[in-house]
């Protein structure tokens, strides 16, 4: 407690997967949590849950991150309740593969306001707090498709290289005022972020496809905690990051017509 505040962890996407081993492994390290999520019973559960495992206070927000007012909302209710976000994790996000021609606009404009607008104003919000205070963290999740406009993931891929430079921009615009900003850019990661079955994400995970959310926040955290602008995690991910420079458009285009996974429509 400081001047009746405290101190906190503010996690976005909070009650599953990725976000919820950021909660669960910072709530370790014995922060405060106010773990944010648009599922109200589940995150509650969560926090109870944690709680209870480590001790430290779990605070659940629910909240529709995809609302234009949500950033402004957020920040506000952080002030109320004398919450000093000391920690910024923007892990809230969707995913969907399909052409931008036959995506619903109403999944198209939700993506734009996760991944953007509302990521960028929270940054902008905290980050200020953060600056006057002269210390803070923000971590940032970008994704490896920020190097890859392959089609299917048009809007997705966009999102999240704007979500890589902003990070990297913010990061020098802040650094002088004591405030870190690290931007991880993981590949597949093992949760029901791609509708996939357990196993095809176990045989992922034993061909090192993809990785477990356990093992991302931990190597997301390690890399905030340690001052880093960004990371790509795992060396698999890192050379084919390198490789994707050489792949010509005609076999990108050919992969698309020829993999099964591929749909038109909704």
């Amino acid at each position: 407690m400081n001047d009746g505040k405290t101190n906190v962890a503010l996690v976005t996407g909070a009650s599953s997967g990725i976000g919820l081993e950021y909660a669960r492994q910072l709530a370790a390290k014995g922060y405060a949590v106010a773990a944010v999520s648009n599922e109200g019973e589940k995150v509650r559960e969560v926090c109870s849950r944690l709680s209870a495992e480590t001790g430290v206070p779990l605070f659940p927000v629910y909240l529709d991150l995809a609302r234009p007012e949500a950033a402004r909302e957020l920040y506000e209710l952080c002030k109320r309740n004398g919450w000093e976000v000391e920690i910024l994790v923007n892990n809230a996000g969707i995913f969907f593969f399909n052409d931008l021609t036959g995506v619903e606009d109403s999944r198209i404009v939700t993506m734009l306001r996760l991944h953007v607008e509302t990521l960028t104003l929270l940054c902008r919000y905290f980050g200020e707090a953060m600056r006057k205070r002269g210390h803070g963290y923000i971590l940032n999740m970008s994704s490896m498709s920020a190097w890859m406009p392959f089609p299917g993931i048009a809007v997705y891929a966009a999102t999240k290289s704007y979500l890589k430079t902003l990070s990297l921009a913010l990061r020098n615009e802040l650094h002088d005022a004591g405030v870190v900003v690290t931007v991880v850019c993981p590949g597949a990661v093992a949760t029901d972020l791609y509708n996939l079955s357990r196993k095809l994400q176990r045989l992922a995970l034993r061909l090192g496809i993809m990785m477990t959310p356990e093992r991302l926040a931990r190597k997301g955290l390690r890399a905030m905690f340690r001052r880093r602008r960004s990371i790509v995690p795992g060396l698999l991910n890192r050379l084919l990051i390198v490789l994707l420079f050489l792949v010509p458009d005609r076999l990108t285009r050919l992969i698309k017509r020829k993999a099964k996974f591929y749909r038109y429509g909704k």
